[in-house]
């Protein structure tokens, strides 16, 4: 995959909706070609943050850069101003999102799905297109549904092709909001181990928000750890992910482990 991976940097970010503060200046930094797992319970703040990334959530204060990129701003005179529709989606072109719905267009093939992005956004050919999303179906092991529709697929299955569908963009980051959540227990497996694929990928920058613990140990270069709006910890998995840390975080590693 021939991509430029970026680095990211979330510098004291702050989103409130009325009177509720669901982010209170987080603050981390992402290296290029690495995976990065956000933990922490329900209502901590993690997806609103990382739908913030790609702007699909404005904030109200702070700095989020994507390489040398100020997104949702460009900077002029030492002052930041806002991006149009346009310059904002094209913007938004190099960060890959995969959802926790899958989000694919039902009415169109499992191929047209991936080729759709690329033909239409970026304006390259059909005949070029068409034979990376083959090779890209082949790489999450679903080669031979090329022709068929997302309703006629498993959840796993029309996962895979959401992740394929982000990679088929060839994007500087990706983003994954809880991918496996709406999976049947049976069916995460087969997902985990494609995402695993990808972090082996070494021009891959991932961020991923999951509460797969095991995933996030086993994978990432750093965890972060949300809770109340905040970044309680964030480093190493093996650092974070240790129970004495601090109660709250022994308390979502034994909830973890019961699930």
């Amino acid at each position: 995959m021939n991509v430029t991976s970026q680095s990211v940097d979330v510098s004291n970010v702050h989103k409130k909706y009325n009177s509720h503060e669901v982010l209170k200046g987080v603050s981390f930094h992402v290296p290029a070609n690495t995976v990065t797992s956000i933990l922490g319970p329900s209502g901590s703040g993690k997806s609103t943050l990382l739908r913030s990334i790609n702007r699909l959530i404005p904030i109200d204060a702070g700095v989020i850069r994507v390489g040398n990129q100020v997104i949702g701003y460009e900077e002029r005179g030492g002052r930041y101003h806002e991006l149009s529709d346009r310059d904002m989606c094209r913007q938004r072109q190099r960060i890959g999102m995969v959802f926790q719905n899958f989000n694919l267009f039902p009415h169109r093939t499992v191929l047209q799905n991936l080729v759709e992005g690329p033909q239409v956004v970026l304006g390259r050919s059909k005949r070029e297109t068409e034979a990376e999303a083959h090779d890209l179906l082949a790489s999450v092991g679903l080669a031979e549904k090329a022709t068929q529709y997302p309703g006629q697929l498993s959840g796993g299955q029309q996962q895979r092709v959401a992740i394929a569908r982000a990679l088929a963009m060839k994007p500087d980051l990706i983003l994954f909001d809880e991918p496996t959540s709406a999976l049947d227990p049976e069916l995460v497996g087969e997902v985990l181990d494609v995402m695993r694929r990808l972090a082996d990928d070494s021009e891959t920058t991932m961020i991923v928000v999951t509460h797969e613990i095991g995933f996030a140990r086993d994978v990432s270069d750093q965890v972060v750890f949300m809770a109340d709006g905040v970044v309680e910890a964030a480093g190493p998995a093996s650092e974070v992910l240790d129970p004495e840390r601090s109660p709250r975080i022994g308390s979502f590693l034994a909830r973890g482990s019961h699930s």
